[in-house]
């Protein structure tokens, strides 16, 4: 690991400030990502700005029609979190089928869609759901926010403050776990909003990240049943291809957890 400075911010504008100084800054959450490639010498931060402790970065709480997810929560407060089970019980569920204990203890919701990685399990969530990711500048829909393999819509130095999610009729998701990383080789979340619209969304299956599914969506606006998806065909074309699986495997895992998803939702 390369010689870095390590900061402990005591709020956002503090973090903020303290990233600028840097010739090369980077903030630290849970530390699932950066510690690993730090430690492999793939990055080289001059300056690692911890945000894990800063006072109104992390809690659950539903009020109205959202589930408001503050961005330094760790996934074991999400999956122990009374509001998220009663609001939308399939984020409980995707966040306990998220790693393994040591991740889930330590990772937080704003670092993994920060991050983007193409088999990561909220983006899915986020993009089904049509979430609204707020910063300490501005609020981004996730139509917006996914831009590509860990590619997103953040600016420099900028901080994901909170996740709302709107809270849905229907929602739930299935996914194949890599049996080592937990990662999803496919996961899919479905989600039927409270005005009828069906979103899907899937991970670890396209090449450029997390997807929707229109051809799926379309199925289940017709009908909510797993059965409504048997005929739909998922092309392989832009899928992941690697050791885990052929593309055409993810393309077919792709509806295989779709109808597990619908299935579970009711």
């Amino acid at each position: 690991m390369y010689e870095t400075n390590y900061h402990r911010a005591s709020s956002v504008d503090d973090a903020v400030a303290l990233f600028k100084k840097g010739s090369d800054s980077k903030y630290l959450a849970g530390g699932h990502t950066l510690l690993p490639v730090m430690k492999q010498r793939l990055a080289q931060p001059s300056d690692v700005i911890d945000i894990a402790k800063i006072p109104g970065m992390s809690g659950v709480s539903a009020s109205g029609d959202a589930l408001v997810i503050k961005g330094a929560t760790t996934y074991y407060d999400i999956m122990t979190s009374k509001d998220a089970a009663k609001a939308i019980p399939a984020i409980v569920h995707l966040t306990s089928v998220l790693g393994d204990p040591a991740v889930r203890y330590r990772g937080t919701i704003g670092g993994s869609i920060a991050n983007n990685d193409p088999a990561a399990d909220f983006p899915a969530a986020i993009v089904a759901l049509d979430a609204t990711i707020k910063t300490n500048k501005r609020s981004i829909k996730a139509g917006d926010f996914f831009k590509g393999l860990f590619t997103t819509a953040l600016e420099a130095g900028e901080i994901i403050t909170e996740v709302s999610f709107p809270i849905p009729a229907k929602a739930a998701y299935a996914k194949m776990r890599h049996p080592a990383s937990r990662f999803a080789l496919t996961g899919v979340f479905v989600a039927k909003s409270k005005s009828g619209e069906v979103r899907v969304a899937a991970t670890g299956a396209s090449q450029n990240g997390v997807m929707r599914v229109p051809d799926i969506e379309k199925a289940l606006t017709a009908k909510w049943s797993a059965d409504a998806i048997e005929p739909v065909k998922i092309s392989a074309s832009g899928m992941m291809e690697d050791i885990h699986g052929t593309s055409a495997y993810r393309a077919n895992l792709v509806k295989v957890m779709a109808q597990r998803a619908v299935t579970d939702a009711g």
